[in-house]
């Protein structure tokens, strides 16, 4: 017997482009809502155009994040093009966008006031660089903005170096995961209420939420927090170390009794019994003292060795891999982690998986990235539109 997916029945239209509403349209789809992608003609989703690299003529960015979509090209500077988005929405269980000002979704008719008198039940989510409301409400964002506004770009990188942004679009994938929670939740509470309702998402918003324990460090005292480099602010000894062999690897004593367990391990009681090392509270005091004993003590033996050592005594450890090693991990593809879906221009396009994994209602990943307008037809026809008129509507730049 098949399984049904989490979220089979449910339809959802995804006007957003760049990442984060993407990313979110893509989650909903893996939970098995029927996405259907809104595109400019001509011009689609911006991160089309964020490459190299490519795969075939395809933006490999675009493609990481817009599977299990069926894809439209449509002007809703038209009036034609609201009346179809309209349609759509009267149909549907979710609308994201991320259109920069509520002036604009005003303009084009896609406003929560107008969808809402359209479909009581839509469960509207909004993204924005700032949010809906506040004195910067309307204000353009991007990822790298937020987390520069956001704290965390000062705490980043080495102790007397430069404030770095971390490698991957943190904000906008954050953003997009906090949409996702809040749309499950404004589903969940529509069995009681019936209604639907509005969900204001902002990337400054979500990416301050990596600062939680360097916020909590602040309410404390109320210092800036420093910048520390690979040294964790509350754990010692928790950060990279260097094995004989100059590879880097990953400590992670997180606890007390993880401490005493290294310390048996490396024949090292003296340090297990020193008085200023015994609980993580001292640890974290006496860092300058306890870590140059820590390092030579991994200076001894390889980092193979440690990793296969420490592992079987129960101390947390893990090798810093490079992104090839991270994504051809054995045990990653054995959990199902990379998706392999049949592009028909592009052969097999991989991506990364959703980390969910559900016994009864397993995701799905059954459609590959859409190109632009590849289901334009078939949408507006489900509407009722005749193939006659589906292509008149494309010769006056309605639809593409």
């Amino acid at each position: 017997m098949t399984k049904q997916s989490p979220l089979a029945g449910l339809k959802v239209i995804d006007q957003t482009q760049a990442l984060a509403g993407p990313y979110c349209g893509m989650m909903l789809g893996d939970l098995g809502a029927d996405v259907i992608k809104i595109e400019r003609p001509g011009v689609g989703d911006q991160s089309r155009q964020w490459a190299p690299p490519y795969i075939g003529d395809q933006s490999c960015y675009y493609l990481a994040v817009n599977r299990n979509k069926r894809g439209i090209a449509l002007n809703i500077r038209s009036d034609e093009g609201r009346k179809i988005i309209h349609q759509l929405v009267a149909e549907a269980d979710v609308f994201l966008t991320n259109l920069a000002t509520t002036a604009s979704l005003k303009k084009y008719g896609i406003d929560y006031d107008t969808l809402r008198e359209i479909n009581p039940r839509l469960i509207y989510a909004s993204i924005s660089g700032y949010g809906r409301t506040g004195p910067r409400a309307g204000q353009p964002g991007y990822d790298l903005v937020s987390q520069a506004e956001s704290g965390t770009m000062a705490i980043t990188g080495e102790v007397n170096g430069a404030p770095m942004r971390f490698p991957t679009p943190i904000a906008d994938m954050t953003c997009g995961l906090f949409t996702l929670i809040g749309v499950l939740a404004a589903l969940n509470a529509r069995h009681t209420t019936g209604e639907g309702q509005f969900i204001d998402s902002s990337l400054q918003e979500g990416q301050m939420t990596w600062l939680e324990n360097y916020a909590g460090e602040y309410f404390a005292d109320g210092q800036d927090p420093p910048r520390r480099g690979n040294r964790h602010p509350q754990v010692v000894p928790y950060e990279a170390v260097q094995g004989s062999d100059g590879d880097w690897f990953i400590l992670g004593v997180g606890s007390d009794n993880i401490w005493q367990s290294f310390c048996k391990h490396v024949g090292r009681d003296d340090l297990a019994q020193d008085e200023r090392f015994i609980t993580n509270a001292l640890r974290i005091a006496n860092y300058e003292q306890l870590l140059p004993l820590v390092r030579e003590i991994i200076k001894q033996k390889s980092s193979d060795q440690w990793l296969a050592e420490l592992r079987d005594v129960g101390v947390p450890c893990g090798r810093i891999k490079t992104v090839k090693e991270a994504l051809t991990d054995p045990h990653i593809i054995e959990r199902g982690m990379i998706i392999e879906l049949e592009h028909p221009a592009l052969g097999i396009v991989k991506s990364l998986a959703t980390p969910v994994h559900l016994s009864d209602t397993p995701l799905v990943y059954h459609r590959h990235p859409p190109t632009l307008g590849e289901h334009t037809d078939s949408v507006v026809q489900e509407l009722g539109y005749s193939a006659e008129q589906v292509q008149q509507m494309r010769t006056e730049g309605v639809i593409a």
